[in-house]
């Protein structure tokens, strides 16, 4: 069982701004949840509240119970895996390499692989289907290939919870149905932020709704994705739907006419 709560958890900046403002969210075992709003909303911040890059100025976060600030790195590490918006292309590591420094929060300093640890590295990019890809350098894959890298080293962490920032930013949408497909079917916890609303809708159990640094809604995407929301927290006009096959709600956006007014349907 693992379940990730944050509890009144804000990260000020000074002078009394704070771009995450006393956050209460719950990630139950199993659950993939979906961090959303506009830019700037706090969604990052958020993200690396949890997994350990800022400390949190008030609050904590608790993962099965435990204080995350009390752990040490390589503790936290062994229990949370990162996916980062954007996969670094400089890398002169090859993929197998890359992938492999997921088992790095579970050795000793320069302590060599072991057969296991190979046959992770081997069993994780055969997951996310780039098998062919180990000895190919890091930097010379694709976004979208680089995206499937990181969450096999994110597999080969073996961690309870992972935590993905942006995981199908600049990818077209094969990709990013891939890359959230593979996700759900990690069969871990994860907490992750997106832009696109439909996408959300239909990968995420849950979804919060940030707007500057506060929780304005949350629940099902059902119960959170209304029209009426959007038009709060976007500023934009919108229509929500049913869609007939997938049963999850979809986001059709109205666009301005040239006065600035939003068209009716």
């Amino acid at each position: 069982m693992t379940t990730l709560r944050t509890e009144g958890l804000s990260y000020g900046v000074g002078e009394g701004r704070h771009l995450v403002d006393a956050v209460d969210l719950t990630a139950a075992d199993g659950e993939t949840v979906g961090l959303v709003g506009p830019n700037g909303s706090g969604k990052t911040t958020l993200l690396r509240c949890v997994y350990g890059t800022l400390r949190p100025t008030h609050g904590r976060v608790l993962l099965d119970g435990d204080d995350l600030a009390t752990l040490p790195v390589k503790a936290r590490a062994r229990r949370i895996a990162t996916v980062p918006q954007d996969g670094h292309a400089g890398f002169e590591l090859t993929v197998g390499q890359v992938v492999a420094m997921g088992r790095a929060p579970h050795k000793r300093f320069w302590e060599a692989d072991s057969a296991a640890d190979t046959a992770l590295v081997t069993d994780a990019l055969e997951r996310v289907g780039i098998a062919a890809l180990e000895p190919r350098t890091f930097a010379s894959l694709s976004g979208g290939e680089r995206q499937r890298a990181l969450v096999a080293r994110a597999l080969v962490q073996q961690p309870s919870l992972v935590v993905l920032d942006e995981p199908t930013n600049h990818l077209d949408i094969r990709y990013q149905l891939e890359i959230l497909s593979l996700v759900r079917d990690l069969g871990t916890t994860n907490l992750l932020a997106l832009h696109d609303l439909n996408l959300a809708a239909y990968y995420c159990d849950r979804i919060y709704v940030l707007k500057h640094g506060r929780v304005v809604a949350s629940g099902t995407p059902e119960e959170v994705l209304t029209a009426e929301l959007l038009g709060e927290v976007y500023g934009v006009a919108a229509e929500v739907s049913t869609h007939p096959k997938t049963g999850a709600p979809t986001v059709i956006y109205l666009p301005q006419d040239h006065t600035g007014q939003h068209q009716s349907a």
